[in-house]
């Protein structure tokens, strides 16, 4: 479900608790950064405990986009499903293999 941070913050969550087992438990999320002037940056996986997650959200971000001179810029932050190892390849040769038939035609 999507969590209004604040009217500049969007977050995805599961609703895991957030007890002492939790608290130190690094969870991969996908971050990704649009300004209002319709620029955009994803960091494919950043893994985080849920404090430093809170953290990044609450002032870092904040902090960040005010040294930057920017107004306006969201973040979205989803958690990631993590892939096995064969699973990327096959993903990879399909996209890869894609791109050459592109390119041939």
């Amino acid at each position: 479900m999507l969590r209004f941070l604040s009217a500049a913050f969007v977050t995805s969550e599961t609703g895991a608790s957030h007890d002492s087992r939790n608290a130190t438990k690094r969870i991969p999320y996908c971050v990704r950064i649009e300004t209002e002037t319709g620029q955009s940056s994803t960091v494919p996986v950043a893994f985080l405990t849920p404090k430093q997650l809170e953290v990044f959200l609450q002032s870092e971000f904040k902090r960040l986009a005010q040294e930057a001179g920017v107004k306006g810029a969201r973040i979205h932050v989803e958690r990631a499903i993590a892939a096995d190892y064969e699973q990327v390849l096959r993903e990879v040769a399909a996209c890869l293999f894609s791109a050459a038939k592109a390119r041939a035609a």
